[in-house]
Parts: structure tokens; sequence; C-alpha cells
């Protein structure tokens, strides 16, 4: 039976890689990518010259059976998004779902590797070990509800968000729980990798004061409540 490897890639820093990733990399038949130039640059710094096909949502979603006669066909196959790990807030997850209710004999197989979410909650010096997390937000529909749960939660609550919304969100968070205590991360493992941390209106005070702090990816991280509610 031929494998499906689902590979976590660097968040950040192409070094952040591990040594199992790269040998599976150079090893499968081909390489299925979120977005073949992001993946390409990877693949050339460690001159892997690996096929690839772009493999994005919509590719996922349009035909995942050309997926499933690889595998029949013997053909070993990577799966890699732009960042992190398959199926984590980014492409993939459907994939498997179908691999497994199609054919359940596939050896469908995690290789491991670095990822935002951990990387955040390291540095952030949050309270307790539970959390929840969100993934990306919705843009519109059940939003607010969200961050009321937030302003509720028990546990930390982590969720990512793009540049454009930063600022929306901490509005948000400002009015729902202004006084819990917000960590947001930024450019985890890039040359502008940086963690900051306050109250919501701190932290829009800051990201206005200084608007080169509103761009990059970002991970935010609502600290639990302190107190009993």
């Amino acid at each position: 039976m031929s494998n499906l490897y689902i590979v976590a890639t660097p968040i950040g820093n192409l070094e952040d890689i591990t040594l199992r990733a790269l040998r599976i990399l150079k090893e499968v038949d081909l390489i299925l990518a979120e977005d073949t130039r992001v993946t390409r640059k990877l693949l050339d710094k460690y001159s892997i010259r690996t096929p690839i096909e772009r493999f994005d949502a919509m590719m996922e979603a349009k035909n995942p059976k050309r997926i499933l006669s690889l595998l029949q066909g013997g053909r070993n196959l990577a799966l890699v998004s732009d960042a992190g790990t398959p199926g984590i807030s980014d492409p993939g997850g459907h994939i498997v779902s179908f691999l497994r209710e199609e054919l359940p004999d596939t050896n469908i197989v995690p290789v491991p590797g670095a990822s935002s979410l951990t990387t955040a909650l390291s540095v952030a010096g949050t309270h307790g070990a539970e959390f929840t997390f969100f993934g990306f937000l919705p843009h519109k529909k059940g939003r607010e509800t969200l961050f009321k749960e937030m302003a509720s939660s028990k546990r930390a609550v982590v969720f990512f968000e793009s540049p454009h919304r930063i600022l929306k969100a901490l509005e948000s968070l400002k009015k729902y729980c202004p006084e819990k205590k917000i960590v947001i991360a930024r450019e985890m493992t890039k040359i502008y990798e940086e963690v900051l941390k306050g109250t919501a209106s701190e932290l829009i005070s800051k990201l206005e004061e200084e608007t080169e702090k509103q761009k990059g990816e970002f991970v935010v991280i609502v600290e639990k409540s302190l107190r009993s509610n």
C-alpha cells in the first residue's frame, strides 16, 4: 500500500524543518502543495527535485478522486501547506477525511514539525496549560459571539488573525473583556518576530502608535480569568 505523508513545514524560518521531513520530501513520487511557489523556495534551499503540483483548498474540494487514483496506482505522496501542518487552519483536512472513507487501508502518515500555535504559547507566559483554539475567526457571521465566549472562558483562548483585522479583533476584545491580558505574537520565527502583551486598550495604542507592528500574521492569546466570574 502506498503512503500519503502529511508533512509539516516551517512557519517562517526555513531551518525549522525536521530531518525526517526532508527525507520524505526527497523520497516520495509527488509533492502536493498549497502554493507551489512557496514550497519551491523550501525545496530549492535543500536541493530537493521531487515533482510538485498545486493542491490548494479549491483543488482539494474539486478533485479528491485524483489523489485516490494516485495512491491506488502505487504512488507515494507528500501533502504540504504554505506553513505549518496541513489540515490545521490550512487545506488538508478534507482529503484526509475523504480517503479515510473511500480507502480505509490507506497509510496516512503524520510527519510533525513547527507550529505557530505552540510556538506562540511557549513564549507567551500565560497562566495554566489548558486553552481553547479557534483557528481563524469568521469574518462576519458568528464573530462577535466568539468574542463574548472568550470573555467568559475559564481557559486561555488562542486564535489566528490577519494584519487587516488585528485592530478590529482588539477592539472587540476591548469591548467584551477589557481587563484581560492579551498576548499577540507576530511573525513567529521570521525576521520581525515580536511578542507584545497588555490589555486590549494598551495593545491598540501600541499598534496605532507604531503602525509597522500591524503587519504580518498574528497569533492572539487571551488569558483566562484569574478570578471566578
